[in-house]
């Protein structure tokens, strides 16, 4: 079973965005998916009782109810993690992952918020010993601006790999309120959003995302 932790200290960067999105393109590839909210604001949790019975299933845990564990047989466990999470949880949810995912969005505030972040998270054992792989996520961009121009400066700046970036698209809203993502819209509604996951996914399902753990 491979662990993904969808993670940032900074809230609103987009963590249940990706974790849910990440969670359903999975799950229309043939995986067997679990989706752990960490979250108090279990918002992965409501989208996941929202779902509609007629796509991909995507098992949900709520942390709320007990520790996070997935059943036998799952191929992916995803979780979307807290906004300010730090010390000891931190270093607990780094070690339980085989990959890292850090969703950044293009604002100077976001920028420096992830600059910390990032710091301290590379000196973290499993990141430094490479027992888990850190995949960065430019996040709601809009391309040929300025700021997204310097946000790819930003993130080229560090050890990890862009693996993917997601434009900033209404798909993404009108999809979380009916528990679906953009791999359940038909293509004329969200081809471009297909190909940037596909990006993704690839990396994703590569050797090159996983740790050693």
């Amino acid at each position: 079973m491979r662990t993904i932790a969808v993670l940032n200290a900074k809230g609103g960067c987009g963590k249940t965005t990706l974790a849910t999105n990440l969670s359903a393109a999975l799950a229309w590839e043939g995986y067997q998916v679990v989706l752990g909210d960490m979250d108090p604001q279990q918002s992965s949790a409501d989208w996941g009782v929202n779902r509609p019975e007629d796509y991909p299933e995507v098992i949900g845990i709520n942390s709320a109810d007990g520790p996070i564990r997935a059943p036998a047989g799952t191929d992916y466990l995803v979780l979307d993690s807290p906004a300010g999470i730090h010390g000891p949880e931190l270093g607990q949810l780094v070690r339980r992952a085989q990959t890292v995912l850090i969703p950044v969005l293009p604002s100077f505030i976001d920028m420096r918020a992830a600059h910390r972040f990032l710091g301290h998270l590379f000196s973290l054992k499993p990141i430094a010993e490479g027992e888990a792989r850190v995949g960065l996520v430019a996040n709601r961009v809009k391309p040929h601006t300025i700021i997204y121009r310097e946000l790819r400066g930003f993130l080229g700046d560090y050890k990890a790999p862009i693996v993917g970036q997601l434009r900033d698209s209404m798909n993404y809203v009108r999809a979380f309120e009916s528990g679906l993502s953009v791999s359940d819209y038909p293509p004329y509604l969200a081809e471009q959003d297909w190909d940037e996951w596909a990006t993704l996914l690839k990396w994703i399902t590569s050797r090159k995302s996983r740790g050693k753990a």
